[in-house]
């Protein structure tokens, strides 16, 4: 496979006009992968259209609150006591990713918690699109293994150095994206881009900060911390599907799938109030799915193809949501 690209690489690559111009290459470090977690260190590779390096960037990030799993990241309390907050930084994080594409592997994850910090400080995200190069290895049909990144690295010759430090994997995604971008040039594949909707609505909710969690050390202690979501049984029985032109019933089932402008738990807050049953997962008991994305190949979207589920986009589901029909009593 790499002689095959090496081989490619001796003649001029000729680059679709399509491809983006530029890309910001972002690994971000958590406390959690909970909607609620924080970034604790960033890290942004610019590259240009053709995939080569142009600066790079890292900063670590005060997440006020416990920095959760030292063991995996190695950052902590004490390293984060003295960091910069989010929002001393979201200035110079937006200039790296202003006008560029957000490339990271599994770049839902790295995307929604950037989203989600530029909404805690009442700001937006400066990126409208980004690429999952989980995705693109997919597309590309690369022979992994498996998607991990150390998989990835292994396959194109990278060696890493500090697995799950932010600088170093985003070093080692950079490296690898380069190969990947000039390959899918080459053999016209078509990128796998998606579209960022930054937040616009952010509910916060207390978690413990840094030096107050329990025992008082720098200590990962699961659920200790994290807020609950359970919520409580839907009272009403499903009415069934939804119909396309009809109002949504009480105790309708539904799911969600991808980004969203209000954060996720805000709407799912305000479909239970509705009298709405949200689902965590998609079955053929699923009276709608919520998605601003159908073409995404999600597990939900794909069910919801397989199924027949009807599928709206978040616009269509707020305005819903303003005339929900009561349950049938009896």
């Amino acid at each position: 496979m790499l002689e095959d690209r090496a081989t490619a690489a001796s003649s001029p690559t000729v680059w679709p006009t399509a491809y983006p111009q530029g890309y910001a290459v972002v690994d971000v470090e958590t406390t959690g992968l909970a909607r609620d977690d924080r970034i604790i260190s960033a890290a942004v590779y610019r590259l240009d259209g053709r995939g080569e390096v142009e600066d790079h960037w890292y900063t670590t990030v005060n997440p006020e609150r416990d920095p959760g799993p030292v063991w995996i990241h190695g950052l902590t309390s004490e390293a984060l006591e003295g960091a910069p907050l989010f929002g001393d930084v979201a200035e110079e994080f937006a200039t790296r990713l202003e006008g560029r594409v957000l490339v990271a592997h599994n770049a839902v994850f790295d995307w929604q918690m950037i989203a989600r910090e530029y909404a805690r400080v009442r700001r937006e995200a400066p990126v409208r699109q980004r690429l999952c190069t989980i995705a693109l290895s997919k597309a590309l049909e690369l022979p992994l293994p498996n998607h991990k990144l150390a998989s990835l690295a292994a396959h194109f010759g990278i060696v890493q150095q500090r697995a799950h430090h932010a600088l170093d994997d985003a070093r080692v995604l950079a490296e690898a994206f380069r190969p990947s971008l000039r390959a899918a040039a080459e053999g016209g594949v078509r990128l796998p881009l998606h579209e960022c909707r930054p937040l616009t609505e952010w509910a916060e909710q207390p978690t413990a900060r840094i030096g107050q969690q329990a025992g008082g050390h720098g200590g990962y202690r699961p659920g200790g911390w994290r807020p609950s979501r359970r919520r409580p049984a839907c009272p009403y029985p499903n009415p069934g599907r939804y119909e396309e032109g009809k109002r949504l019933k009480q105790g309708m089932r539904i799911a969600f799938s991808g980004d969203t402008s209000i954060d996720r738990e805000l709407l799912e807050d305000r479909a239970v109030e509705a009298g709405l049953h949200v689902a965590t997962s998609l079955s053929r008991l699923t009276s709608l799915l919520v998605t601003n994305d159908p073409d995404s190949g999600t597990s939900k979207v794909v069910k919801a193809l397989q199924y027949g589920t009807p599928v709206v986009d978040e616009a269509a589901f707020g305005q819903l949501l303003g005339d929900v029909e009561a349950a049938s009593e009896g």
